[in-house]
């Protein structure tokens, strides 16, 4: 059974002062963006990064808030909007999963980390899915 990957569009987008807060839904934007040329190429081998996240096709979620609740999905990238609490969101994501289906979770957040752990899932940080620098 392939798994899937849920990105924290907050936590990922804010790990990097870019300027994103000047544009907040132009950031998730461009954050969805990128996770479809991963979700066709596959997540790059690294700490944190389970193999079968490496393999495409990804399946990705993105779990987006505030300025970016209406962005629309894009091929390899389905979008769960939040209109309370991101975190709350990516626990039911997480939480609804079909039994035995693994799952990846790209946030910095410790608290959401020990969550989503106790879900059974996997974590890792934002460099996962941002640019290399």
């Amino acid at each position: 059974m392939k798994g899937f990957v849920v990105v924290d569009a907050a936590n990922v987008i804010g790990s990097v002062p870019d300027g994103w807060w000047r544009d907040r839904r132009g950031a998730a934007e461009r954050l969805r963006d990128r996770l479809a040329t991963l979700a066709e190429r596959g997540l790059e081998p690294r700490p944190g990064v389970p193999e079968w996240a490496e393999q495409p096709p990804v399946d990705l979620v993105l779990v987006v808030e505030g300025a970016a609740l209406d962005i629309a999905p894009v091929p390899g990238v389905r979008v769960a909007s939040a209109p309370g609490s991101g975190d709350d969101r990516i626990v039911e994501v997480v939480a609804d999963r079909e039994p035995g289906r693994p799952c990846l979770v790209v946030t910095a957040d410790r608290e959401l980390r020990t969550r989503v752990r106790a879900l059974g899932a996997e974590v890792t940080g934002p460099r996962a899915v941002r640019p290399a620098d």
